[in-house]
């Protein structure tokens, strides 16, 4: 057993422990407690109390992430990672507590239920006692919680999150919570019990101590160094993230709640908290060496975020109800950055000591389809090759539609028009066409291929034929074919064959969708047919007789650092083949562009690049 009241008593109970809030939620509805002069009225304000503190400390989450705005500004420059995450995953237990410990406040005095809206001289005693008060027991309290078999018990935790985030204010142990509770709660009762209570006063207090808390612990600088060059005194009077983050890096100063002061009179305050804060204030921008340009699949999956929601990123994306019923904003969101956004970064690991960033150009996957929009990504593209070429990243890898043959040959329109481009430009299909081919059981005899003539689709052709798999290439086209075909050995020609229809392969159990397949023509694959696919989004799961592949991808080597984000519908760690092929031509240090046709005999070569340095099948 652990150190009593080390964890938490509904720990067992996941996500289900917010049906703790059931009782409460149901008094306020069968009591229609958001009318005023319902005699539960309290009961709908503690529940709205209880979202607007959820919120508080989203936002400031959401603020945290948003890597295209403060990026330049964050404190320590590395990811949060999965296991960070799902530690701090039920990081609001406290609201849990405090919500319930705030019921009983109520219930045991019944005048906290009919507290005025507003008085001044509530807010002043509020004020003086959480300075007399509060932050001297919390610093007193911190300090002791740092000394042996406390700090051991219950305050490590607190402290084995890696990197400070909002969530990680409320990420401690049950006893912690309940001192904080109290000593919270201290200037408020003193008000109330003075006869100088409001309920703006409780809403007020409980959100300023929230927004300033989870801002402490954002690693994002907020605070402009010349703050306190202008106001020497305001360094004493709050505490800035880049503040907080020294304590959790060393442990053993700036032990403050909001106040630098009570550090100074103690003795704990760190000489070089101003020189850092003015250092992360005034910003620097780290370049990466590799980035992956990725695009926004739908509405749906735009909201498959660490902006949006870390936790709902971190897991592999899926259309849940909360997001079914955010699509509407996030339409909104998306005709806003077709008019007015440019790439951006979204999220970045490390990987053998180097910076590797995510980058998205701000258009859906409907919009690669329409005419008049092609221009206008390809300009997006473009510019955002010329930064990563200006800021001086070796690699640039374009995925899905960015490097689609029709709008831009695979990325041979942006080498062509920039011939001294330095970064080098990888669709990444070579190592997609090895992955895809590896999954290809030994001793298949035949396979029909859709997107038969695309860049993928004929490599795979190609190299199938070679080991004298029959490949059904169903194309409309007889040109393309053609050429397709002459590529191939003189002896190997034979194997590929043009089809015209779903039909001829009715007797063909291996099928290799580089085309979107509806449900119909799924219907002409015969019982037992495996689904190898290439195409964004995935074939719709419709035959329970077959069985179908996932997209082409592969698992990043173990000693990848700061990953949080799954990407799209894939696994943890897992990421597109196109992207692991960028990874691999950053690596191996490849010189050279990979735009245009897939080179066939590089195929194996690659590969086996990619198991060399790390990288596995997903």
């Amino acid at each position: 057993m652990g150190a009593p009241l080390a964890s938490w008593p509904w720990d067992n109970l996941g996500t289900y422990k917010y049906l703790l809030c059931g009782p409460l939620l149901a008094k306020a509805v069968g009591a229609r407690a958001w009318e005023i002069a319902s005699p539960d009225h309290w009961c709908f304000l503690l529940l709205l109390l209880f979202a607007l503190r959820a919120a508080t400390y989203h936002l400031w989450g959401v603020f945290t992430n948003m890597l295209f705005l403060n990026r330049r500004r964050v404190i320590v420059r590395d990811g949060v990672d999965f296991e960070q995450i799902d530690k701090e995953w039920h990081w609001d237990n406290f609201l849990v507590l405090q919500l319930w410990l705030a019921a009983m406040a109520l219930y045991a005095f019944p005048s906290l239920r009919h507290l005025p809206l507003w008085d001044a001289r509530g807010l002043a005693v509020a004020l003086l006692l959480h300075v007399a008060a509060t932050e001297p027991l919390f610093y007193l309290l911190h300090r002791a919680l740092h000394r042996g078999q406390l700090f051991s018990d219950y305050h490590s935790l607190h402290h084995s999150s890696k990197i400070l985030q909002p969530y990680t204010a409320g990420f401690a142990t049950l006893l912690e919570i309940l001192a904080i509770s109290g000593l919270m709660a201290v200037p408020v009762a003193a008000a109330c019990a003075a006869g100088l209570g409001s309920a703006c006063l409780v809403f007020g207090y409980t959100l300023a101590f929230d927004f300033v808390r989870a801002m402490g612990c954002c690693n994002v600088e907020v605070f402009p160094g010349w703050l306190f060059q202008a106001v020497p005194a305001a360094r004493y009077l709050i505490a800035t993230p880049t503040y907080h983050t020294i304590h959790h890096t060393g442990k053993d100063s700036n032990f403050c709640l909001f106040m630098p002061l009570f550090d100074l009179l103690g003795g704990t305050l760190n000489d070089k908290s101003w020189e850092l804060h003015k250092k992360n204030s005034a910003g620097s921008d780290e370049i990466p060496g590799f980035v992956f340009l990725v695009h926004l699949v739908d509405v749906m999956a735009s909201m498959h975020s660490n902006v949006t929601s870390r936790s709902h990123a971190s897991l592999p994306h899926r259309a849940t109800p909360v997001t079914v019923l955010l699509c509407p904003i996030a339409s909104v969101f998306m005709l806003g950055m077709w008019a007015w956004s440019k790439t951006f970064v979204a999220y970045f690991y490390r990987l053998r000591g180097k910076l590797f960033q995510t980058w998205v150009v701000p258009r859906h996957g409907f919009q690669y389809f329409l005419p008049f929009a092609k221009d206008g990504i390809n300009k997006q593209i473009e510019m955002a090759i010329l930064r990563a070429d200006k800021m001086g990243v070796k690699v640039l890898s374009l995925a899905a539609l960015n490097k689609n043959e029709a709008l831009n040959g695979g990325g041979t329109l942006f080498v062509t028009k920039h011939p001294g481009l330095r970064v080098r430009l990888v669709h990444g299909n070579t190592l997609t066409a090895a992955v895809i081919l590896r999954e290809i059981p030994e001793g298949t005899a035949e396979v029909f291929l859709t997107g038969a003539t695309s860049k993928l689709g004929r490599a795979i052709a190609l190299y199938l034929c070679r080991k004298r798999v029959r490949v059904m290439m169903l194309t409309g086209s007889e040109e393309r074919f053609k050429k397709i075909q002459q590529e191939a050995p003189p002896e190997a020609q034979q194997y590929l064959v043009r089809v015209t229809k779903y039909q001829s392969a009715q007797q063909c159990r291996t099928w290799i969708a580089g085309k979107w397949l509806s449900p119909r023509e799924q219907l002409w694959a015969p019982a037992g047919t495996h689904f190898h696919q290439f195409v964004v989004p995935p074939v719709l799961r419709f035959r329970r007789d077959c069985t179908y592949g996932k997209l082409a991808a592969m698992r990043l080597p173990d000693d990848v650092q700061g990953l949080g984000v799954c990407e799209y519908t894939l696994g943890r760690g897992v990421v597109h083949a196109c992207h692991a092929g960028g990874v691999v031509h950053f690596l191996e240090g490849y010189e050279g562009h990979e735009v245009g046709a897939i080179d066939v005999d590089r195929i194996d070569v690659v590969w086996e690049a990619a198991l060399r340095h790390g990288l596995r099948p997903a």
